[in-house]
């Protein structure tokens, strides 16, 4: 389970504030928060906590996602970089505002910490496809996971160095630990000076004197890594991301594992969305006279009355009998009534029911 707060506790608004409500409350905490203004030694992590639930609750997809599953449905399916892509016109009004483009820059600056560091000059690993199906219960409760993935794992000797042991990276002597080198070309009248990653260290400004003989100086290598997550409960067919459970890379950016999840059909329900849908074959004498039964739900049996004369595909509601909407309430399941009429009947039988027939539409 996540530990961070409701996005819309963080921002103090309620779940049905709207976007402007949501923004004008962002204005005020921002201009409480911002490191600018605000020395105090937790405003920083201050500001990253509202700026992250604003980042969401001001996108209607994310605030979806969100309001639906939770921390637990963001986090799955948005990394950090996701979760504030398209969201810089969100703040720069706000903040330009409130600061000038002082804000905007402290904001910038800030973001790069909130997500870890990241890079656009370092290298990223690859993706990883993880694909598994589950059930309707599964959908109900959560499930947990175990995984082992076949993958690059970190050099057990070198610790992903890829030096030998005892020994360290060096300078690279052709950029001077720069990790970039200019060129400078004279056009005529004009000078071009053009600034590029240095080959001889990838960028890095340390190169490799020895490698390590185990993983030869890549500092990762072939293995199995074993991973536990939870899928959440509410969840819908779809890919959900990881983040940085891909392939590593030392001194880089892990990629993300991409979780595939295919929810099997039930042998009887139906779903749509968190709501659950259920034929119940009764006969037209219980239609006709009512009576009490149970059907089956996904949180155990329940008892249904059926009222007397019961038309065919008469719908009963069970509320909160579906499936999770968010981490506080639940959709319903609706009950069908599918009236079972006999297709073969004796002759004493068809004179029965004549009689019956006769007895009650007489004229």
């Amino acid at each position: 389970m996540s530990s961070k707060r409701d996005y819309y506790e963080v921002l103090g608004v309620s779940k049905d504030a709207s976007q402007n409500e949501i923004k004008s409350q962002y204005r005020k905490l921002a201009l409480k928060f911002h490191p600018d203004r605000n020395k105090s030694s937790d405003a920083v992590e201050h500001f990253k906590e509202i700026s992250e639930a604003y980042a969401i609750l001001s996108d209607k997809e994310k605030r979806t996602v969100y309001d639906k599953y939770g921390h637990a449905g963001v986090d799955g399916k948005y990394n950090t970089e996701d979760i504030f892509k398209g969201s810089g016109g969100n703040f720069d009004d706000i903040l330009n505002d409130l600061f000038g483009k002082s804000g905007r820059g402290g904001f910038e600056s800030i973001f790069e910490n909130m997500r870890g560091g990241f890079s656009f000059d370092k290298q990223r690993g690859s993706d990883l496809f993880y694909e598994t199906s589950i059930t309707l219960e599964d959908v109900l409760y959560g499930k947990q996971m175990e995984i082992s993935l076949h993958k690059n794992i970190m050099c057990d000797v070198c610790n992903g160095s890829g030096c030998y042991q005892g020994t360290s990276k060096i300078t690279c002597s052709i950029c001077n630990g720069n990790g970039q080198v200019r060129k400078t070309r004279n056009m005529g009248f004009s000078t071009f000076v053009t600034v590029e990653p240095c080959r001889s260290c990838k960028g890095q400004g340390r190169i490799i004197d020895k490698p390590c003989k185990n993983c030869k100086g890549n500092g990762t290598k072939k293995g199995t890594k074993k991973l536990n997550f939870k899928i959440p409960p509410g969840i819908d067919n779809g890919d959900y991301t990881i983040p940085e459970e891909g392939e590593i890379i030392p001194e880089g950016v892990n990629g993300d594992l991409i979780v595939r999840i295919n929810i099997k059909p039930h042998s009887y329900f139906k779903r749509d969305g968190p709501d659950i849908f259920y034929d119940k074959k009764i006969n037209m004498f219980d239609a006709a006279l009512g009576d009490k039964t149970t059907v089956p739900t996904l949180h155990g049996e329940e008892k249904i009355q059926i009222e007397q004369g019961s038309q065919p595909n008469t719908i009963i509601k069970l509320k909160n009998k579906g499936l999770p909407k968010n981490s506080y309430s639940y959709g319903d399941q609706y009950v069908r009534l599918v009236i079972d009429i006999p297709k073969k009947i004796t002759g004493s039988q068809k004179e029965i029911i004549r009689n019956l027939k006769d007895e009650i539409y007489k004229k």
